[in-house]
This record gives C-alpha cells, structure tokens and sequence, in this order.
C-alpha cells in the first residue's frame, strides 16, 4: 500500500470522525441519549483524553487532572510523530499491506482524539445543560490543550446480576458492553488488533 493511499484512508477515518463529533457537540446536552436499538445507543460523554470513556483522575492521583492532562496530549502529540515515521517509512520499505493499514489506522485514531483534547476547549461551549456553539463570540470552555474527547457510541449488549460468589464484582450489576467511545478509539482498536491477529502478515519473516 503507498503513503498516497494511507493518506487517503487517513483523511476519510478523520472526516467521519470530526463530523460526527461535532455534530454530537452541537445537537447534545453533555449525557443526552439516543435509542437506536435496544443494544446501541447514542449517548454523549466527554473525557480529558484516556481512550473509551476513562478518565486520567481513574489512572493518576498525585497530579492534578489539568496537570495530567496537558502532560498526556503532549505525549500524545509527540507519539503521533513517532506513528508518522513509523508509517513513512513502512510504506518506504514497502512493507506488507497489512502493516500499512493497521500503522494508519491507528495514526488516524490517535490525531483525532488529539484534534480534540488541542483545540475543543477553545472552539466550542461547554455543554452541560445546553447544547454548545461552535466558536462562541465568548471564547470556549477552556484554553488550548485543555479540551476534551467527544464519546457517543454506546453499546449496552445485555446485563446480568452477578452472584455474590463472584470474584471483585459478586452481587454488582454488569452491562456487557459499558465503556462509551469514537470513531477514533474503533480506529485505534482495530490497528491494534490487526497487528496482534495477523501478526505474521504484518511482520513477515525476511527469507534469504
């Protein structure tokens, strides 16, 4: 697969995935749903940046979540430099399709959550009780480097009450699937699904 196509792909994941974000931000109130099916749903979340609705306060308690969390959109910021020339120079070597694929479509993934955590603080309201604008003549909800991910695809597949004798969650309720995510996060997913699924295929051994 060529750079040119990996951009293209690039290009169509990022489109479809702003798109939708946007419009959530601009047609929701923060925790708004929408029944699609019993077993999906449109639901509206926003996070500081972790990947499928997690929050950074669930992972780090020493520093503060804003602290926190411009060290993480940094980290990402840099990381997704690394997956650039991680992906040049693949398709350079041409290495097998479906490294390429899989390199670019975490790339995608990982810009888009970046676009937001960089720049949704400063182009949109907040959207508790109200459904937000879109360059405010008021200034946004935060400053640069403080937005947050837009989440909306909820998958609730079932639940079930769980007996006490089960292990950490006896007696607790379970839905099967909870975590809330993007386009983004399924981009990401899938990459790295591909590389672990057909590991071979992307890695391929060099014969002499």
């Amino acid at each position: 697969m060529s750079l040119k196509k990996s951009i293209i792909i690039i290009a169509l994941i990022l489109l479809i995935d702003q798109i939708s974000k946007i419009y959530i931000k601009t047609h929701f109130t923060l925790y708004e749903s929408l029944d699609v099916f019993s077993w999906f749903k449109i639901y509206f979340i926003e996070n500081d940046g972790m990947a499928w609705g997690t929050k950074i306060s669930d992972f780090v308690s020493f520093i503060s979540d804003r602290t926190a969390k411009v060290i993480l959109t940094l980290f990402r910021v840099v990381a997704i430099f690394g997956i650039g020339y991680w992906l040049h120079n693949a398709t350079k070597n041409k290495s097998s399709r479906v490294l390429i694929l899989a390199i670019a479509l975490i790339f995608a993934g990982a810009l888009g959550n970046i676009i937001d955590s960089v720049f949704y603080g400063v182009l949109f309201e907040d959207s508790i009780n109200q459904v937000a604008v879109f360059m405010p003549e008021t200034g946004g909800y935060d400053s640069l480097l403080h937005g947050k991910v837009v989440d909306m695809l909820y998958f609730p597949l079932f639940e079930i009450d769980l007996p006490q004798w089960f292990p950490f969650y006896g007696g607790k309720r379970f839905n099967f699937f909870e975590p809330v995510f993007n386009i983004a996060d399924m981009a990401i997913s899938t990459g790295f699904i591909m590389l672990i699924v057909f590991n071979k295929r992307a890695f391929p051994k060099k014969t002499n």
